[in-house]
């Protein structure tokens, strides 16, 4: 009995943790979705004592990007994006003398 209430905290702790689904609880442990979802329910006021059962590593981490250079050639092109666009509307708004951008603290 004192094994399944121990079983059931780690469970509970490692959804609290915010790294897995019930699905996937589901699948690992062998306990219904949502008899997991009850118990994460009644012990959700316990969430710091259960965070401890979970030893840091213990919950499997989602890999970090590791192409660090191609995101920041993705936002360098976008910034550059947006720059373009904001040359547009003042190109535009000079030619046609014709206020595009809206305002802030206007009314309709």
């Amino acid at each position: 009995m004192g094994q399944k209430l121990i079983e059931k905290e780690v469970i509970v702790a490692e959804y609290l943790a915010g790294q897995t689904t019930y699905r996937k609880l589901e699948s690992k442990y062998g306990f219904d979705f949502r008899v997991i979802h009850s118990w994460v329910m009644k012990y959700q006021g316990k969430k710091q004592k259960l965070n401890m059962l979970v030893k840091p590593g213990e919950v499997e981490q989602p890999p970090l990007p590791t192409d660090v250079k191609a995101l920041q050639a993705e936002l360098r092109k976008a910034r550059l994006h947006n720059q373009l666009l904001n040359a547009m509307i003042d190109i535009a708004e000079d030619q046609l003398k014709i206020d595009i951008r809206k305002k802030s603290g206007t009314k309709r």
